[in-house]
């Protein structure tokens, strides 16, 4: 028996036991909290109402079949639900569901290769991937077959660890840094060196209460060592973490601990300890792609991107806030199903990009997709599922996003200018940052805000964030402000960015105090 078929069996074996689980909360039996810390490792968290519950699919690194996507499509279909959500971890997360629901996409997941050990909670989460891996031509080399290692490694012990807090791990393909490798816990970004391929890697970082950009370690180490940093960091973080307190309990706060040079030496220490034994060396087949000419087109699309393999396309699809509704993805599937090489990549942005299309292929997806896919810049914005269905929720993260789109389209006067000009916007329901609102050009996150003796929904904004290579940094706060104003202040922003004729970065560093002085207008 392979190990996949193992681990299959043991993750079946494991439902009965978790529905008695669900079942004790349920009944009151358990707490809240004690609750979330059994279904996490499982991917299930109660929702707000305490009686529905949300399931999170884990596909390694983002990279699902045709196959896949028709079985996800027959789980919330067979369970009357509205869609999916589209995650920043590259995940589909399904809700409203009852405990027999759940479980029975958990049985049937598990036996289509879809799993959802591990989705949560204190262990390594699915590990990210700069979706168009493989297929860009600006990048390195193609990452995909060390990400979906990492991941499938992960996965093949996934029941035995015991971190203190969840591990993030990200491959990017190139210095764009489209998988957050420079804010997480640990992130290979992938470089040539005298046209040999390497990784750069970054350590000890992350996003979220007390965010920090990564360190970068002074060498470039060679793709098949991946794992001995994996497992290195995971060690560490076993005997260093803090299982004491959950909030000072990631990766980054050992740095802020130990210090950064104390940290990096004590981390190579534990990778060289790794190496001793030789057994983690990945020695893996690349990923195929293409390689017949296919089909040219000459249509522009914003959403349209040349591949490196000739005459192959990748089209971005983008549901607003991530949520895909049912009969959108049964028109996108059915037309999948003509096309003869397609696969699919989930992004980090809570988009999916269909890759390797011919361009006739190519052409039918943008076409399809038109009235189900965002087509400006603020419409791609990311928002996390937040309030009314997390528990951990403060703001409606989703009600906000379309609030300021609504405003946008509002008074633009159907010129789509402000609406591509003002970029998009990264919204949390809280500080965990689901929605990734530090490193976003403009972030929300959301809170309860007194004003002259009332409570008001509200937002902290940051703005400047910003990923790749010798660029990351986390945004800086604006202030606070009320939610009601937020959709007018963004668009007196987008105004300003508009007439200058500049991108938002680069107006952001010529009119910083212009910026402040709008916002003082609106923050409490």
């Amino acid at each position: 028996m392979s190990n996949l078929e193992k681990s299959k069996e043991l993750f079946l074996s494991e439902i009965p036991g978790f529905k008695e689980e669900c079942k004790k909360f349920l009944n009151g039996d358990t707490t809240k909290m004690q609750y979330k810390g059994i279904s996490g490792g499982y991917g299930v968290y109660a929702q707000r109402d305490q009686k529905s519950f949300m399931i999170r699919l884990r596909f390694s690194s983002g990279v699902v079949t045709k196959e896949q996507l028709h079985k996800v499509y027959e789980f919330a279909k067979e369970y009357n639900l509205d869609g999916i959500h589209i995650t920043t971890r590259q995940s589909i997360q399904l809700h409203d569901l009852n405990v027999d629901e759940m479980c029975n996409i958990m049985e049937e997941g598990i036996k289509n290769n879809i799993f959802t050990r591990g989705a949560g909670g204190n262990f390594p989460r699915n590990v990210a991937l700069s979706p168009l891996s493989g297929v860009n031509p600006d990048e390195a080399f193609d990452v995909t077959p060390y990400a979906v290692a990492t991941d499938k490694y992960f996965m093949s012990k996934i029941t035995t660890y015991h971190l203190p807090r969840k591990l993030k791990v990200s491959y990017s393909s190139s210095t764009s840094d489209a998988a957050h490798t420079t804010v997480q816990d640990l992130g290979f970004m992938a470089v040539l060196k005298d046209n040999k391929p390497y990784f750069k890697v970054f350590v000890g970082g992350g996003i979220g209460k007390d965010s920090a950009v990564s360190l970068e370690l002074d060498e470039l180490i060679e793709p098949k060592d991946v794992l001995y940093y994996v497992e290195g960091l995971t060690k560490l973080f076993m005997d260093e973490g803090d299982y004491t307190n959950k909030h000072k309990a990631r990766v980054r706060y050992i740095v802020y601990r130990l210090g950064e040079e104390e940290f990096i030496k004590k981390f190579k220490e534990y990778v060289a300890k790794e190496k001793e034994n030789k057994e983690l060396e990945l020695n893996i087949p690349q990923f195929e792609y293409p390689n017949d000419g296919g089909i040219k087109t000459d249509l522009k699309d914003t959403r349209l991107f040349a591949q490196k393999q000739e005459g192959y396309y990748s089209v971005y699809i983008h549901p607003v806030g991530g949520q895909f509704k049912l009969d959108d993805m049964k028109t996108l599937l059915d037309e999948l199903d003509n096309c003869d090489k397609a696969s699919i990549r989930f992004a980090m942005s809570e988009g999916i990009f269909i890759i390797n299309l011919n361009g006739e292929e190519a052409e039918r997806i943008l076409e399809i997709s038109k009235p189900f896919s965002a087509c400006t810049s603020i419409e791609e914005s990311v928002s996390c599922i937040g309030v009314p269905i997390c528990q951990m929720g403060i703001q409606n993260s989703q009600k906000m996003l379309h609030e300021i789109i609504d405003y946008f389209k509002e008074n633009s006067n159907g010129d789509n200018t402000i609406l591509n000009t003002i970029p998009k916007i990264h919204i949390s329901g809280c500080m965990n940052s689901c929605g990734v609102h530090q490193i976003g050009s403009i972030g929300l996150t959301g809170k309860k805000k007194k004003v002259d003796g009332e409570m008001y929904d509200a937002f902290e904004i940051f703005v400047n964030g910003e990923l790749g290579l010798g660029k990351t940094r986390l945004g800086k706060s604006l202030g606070d402000f009320k939610a009601c104003d937020i959709p007018k202040f963004l668009f007196e922003i987008g105004e300003k960015v508009a007439n200058s004729d500049l991108d938002f970065y680069t107006y952001y560093a010529a009119n910083e105090d212009e910026v402040k002085e709008i916002a003082a207008k609106y923050a409490v």
